[in-house]
């Protein structure tokens, strides 16, 4: 598609390149500080963890406190704006915008799709993905949600269905307009790779003062927590899995040696890079983890997962509109407690998160097209997880309808970071299974933290892609004592205070995530009527030539054929006289042949006849003259008398 440099028509969006501040630029070269981004988000992160340490128990009463008002006065506005991110993306996706490509038109990808998909896969779900896989699904058939019922089967799919929803389209359809906005600004139009420029076709120049720097530590501070979410149910689920393997390792000082030796591991990956530390260990978690799903569909009840697989698309993709917007208001207390336990919470965990997704996810998709960013962000992503949840999920709802044993507590509870333990435990292999998973949990407790550190070292540098190795280890660091503040603030019940804070942070960072969507939309549609016009534009000049060569061909054709009409006419005259000069000339000569023939045989016969004439009268002469002789000779006798 074809990029315009010229100045925008009337209101249009001015989106040319190279329109940055020189401290800014000097920033994304040298990948320094920008210091009214960074120490704002510093001094707020240092406030919050140590309040949070000093005064445990008050920051969980504020926590719930916050929780509960969040929850009654903001659920349907999550329920609503996520709705509309996965409408949003896919029309991108698949309208005539998804031809524009996120970089030059030459560009090619900068990344093969396999580690591409490494990349945002890692990054993008999952610490998550692990803990929730078997746990999920066997939480809402244990307590399903308001409104379920039926036999214990349709309350299993139904358990199944909630789990797509909630790991599907939906956190996805958020990472991609994220993801598009800043890609779209940083490859295609040649801004810092910073989430302020990704607003630059709405807000115009005012992104460079304090409004960019606003949205930047909005950003910052969301992308922090949104880590550190992560970072805090990975190291609850490494715990539980060394407890299934006999290591004790249960309370808050064990949590935070986990978290620590964690971040010694992180660091090594963060100052080796991203293309050799986090490409290797992307590329091997990928991998990893299609080794645990595979192993669990073999050694597990392999025709029942795949059954359950095809089963449970069919029935999310019947029941997904219904889903996506309920807000459970006819249950009262029961719908608002399920949908602040999990729908709210996901939703305001994947808008916390999306900064960080969204930045690092750019920072790999250079030379892809917006229908290829789509389609390998949403769509590809989203069916591995139903996969993921199916195998996992359904090995959990499998083991516990038609098994022997059960993955309750004594009190029929299921514990979230145990249940996926349990279920591996019941399977052939399962102590190796669990190793493999803690250490799949681990690599993808690095991964996240790593890439977490580049992202926030990005917006803290003005959108440098290659951000300080001390950046990077310093937002490392906070991010792990956050997670830390998190588990102690939250004590025995750590993963609702994890989650108040994800549903928290979200609601300011959603209103930037609006103004993406009418930025990226009056961005493409401004260029997309560039390359209308460009097309209306050759072709007019192409009809044109096409008529200019046709006309050109129709003056030739009618001078060549007047020219041949008059030369074929002058040669006819031509040959006409030539022909009549030629027959008069044989004409004269045979009239002339045939004049002297007659001349010459008038002539012949008169003169023959003229001396046919003279040769009578000669004779006649000559006989008169005899006759006149004898006539003497006869009277001198005696007869003559």
């Amino acid at each position: 598609m074809a990029h315009s440099h010229a100045a925008p028509p009337g209101d249009a969006p001015d989106i040319r390149h190279g329109d940055i501040d020189a401290q800014a630029e000097e920033n994304m070269r040298e990948g320094t500080l920008a210091p009214r981004v960074f120490w704002p988000a510093a001094i707020i992160m240092a406030i919050f963890i140590g309040l949070t340490l000093a005064f445990p128990q008050k920051a969980k009463g504020i926590f719930d406190a916050l929780q509960s008002d969040v929850i009654s006065y903001f659920g349907w506005y999550y329920v609503a704006i996520v709705a509309f991110f996965v409408v949003f993306a896919l029309y991108l996706g698949f309208s005539r915008m998804g031809d524009i490509k996120l970089g030059s038109d030459d560009d090619k990808p900068a990344y093969s799709f396999r580690t591409w998909f490494a990349f945002l896969f890692a990054a993008g779900m999952g610490i998550g993905l692990v803990f929730y896989g078997a746990t999920e699904p066997l939480m809402h058939f244990v307590s399903p949600r308001p409104g379920v019922d039926g036999t214990p089967e349709q309350v299993a799919q139904e358990a199944m269905s909630q789990s797509y929803l909630h790991w599907g389209l939906h956190p996805w359809a958020i990472y991609v307009i994220v993801g598009l906005a800043i890609a779209y600004a940083t490859h295609r139009l040649k801004l810092p790779l910073s989430i302020r420029y990704s607003l630059k076709p709405l807000l115009g120049d005012r992104v460079k003062g304090k409004w960019g720097d606003v949205i930047d530590i909005v950003a910052l501070v969301g992308t922090l927590f949104g880590v550190a979410t992560s970072l805090g149910l990975g190291v609850m689920q490494i715990a539980a899995g060394l407890g299934f393997l006999n290591i004790p390792a249960e309370g808050n000082l064990w949590l935070t040696g986990i978290i620590l030796v964690l971040m010694g591991i992180t660091l090594f990956s963060v100052v080796t890079g991203l293309e050799k530390g986090m490409k290797w260990l992307s590329n091997g978690n990928l991998i990893l983890a299609a080794i645990v799903c595979l192993f669990v569909l073999a050694v597990g009840p392999t025709i029942f997962l795949l059954r359950e697989f095809i089963g449970s698309l069919g029935h999310y993709f019947q029941n997904v509109i219904y889903m996506t917007f309920d807000t459970l208001a006819m249950y009262g207390d029961d719908g608002q407690k399920f949908q602040a336990t999990w729908t709210t919470f996901y939703w305001g965990w994947w808008i916390s998160w999306s900064p960080f997704v969204g930045m690092f996810i750019a920072r790999v998709s250079k030379g892809r097209s917006v229908r290829e960013f789509v389609v390998g962000v949403l769509l590809v992503p989203a069916f591995t997880s139903f996969f993921w949840f199916a195998v996992m999920g359904g090995t959990a709802l499998h083991q516990e309808l038609f098994g022997d044993v059960t993955l309750r507590n004594e009190d029929g509870s299921v514990t979230a970071e145990n249940a996926l333990f349990h279920m591996l435990g019941n399977l052939p292999g399962g102590v190796v299974l669990t190793i493999g998973a803690v250490i799949l949990i681990t690599v993808f407790f690095v991964t996240s933290a790593d890439s977490g550190a580049l992202v926030l070292g990005m917006i803290s540098t003005n959108g440098s892609p290659e951000p300080k190795t001390w950046i990077r280890v310093f937002w490392c660091l906070v991010a792990a004592f956050t997670a830390i503040a998190l588990i102690w603030a939250g004590g025995t019940d750590s993963l609702s205070a994890i989650q108040t804070v994800a549903i928290l942070t979200a609601i300011p960072f959603s209103l930037v995530i609006l103004m993406m969507c009418v930025s990226l939309y009056k961005a493409l549609s401004f260029e997309h009527k560039l390359f209308i016009r460009a097309q209306r534009r050759n072709a007019r000049e192409e009809i044109a030539l096409e008529l200019r060569d046709n006309l050109g061909e129709q003056v030739d054709e009618m001078v060549a054929s007047g020219v041949d009409r008059r030369l074929a006419t002058a040669v006819d005259e031509a040959v006409e006289e030539a022909v009549d000069a030629k027959v008069e000339r044989k004409v004269n000569l045979a009239v002339n042949e045939k004049l002297d023939e007659r001349v010459e045989s008038a002539v012949a016969s008169t003169v023959d006849e003229v001396a046919f004439q003279v040769q009578a009268n000669t004779v006649a002469i000559q006989e008169l003259k005899e006759n006149s002789s004898g006539s003497e000779s006869a009277s001198n006798g005696p007869w003559d008398k």
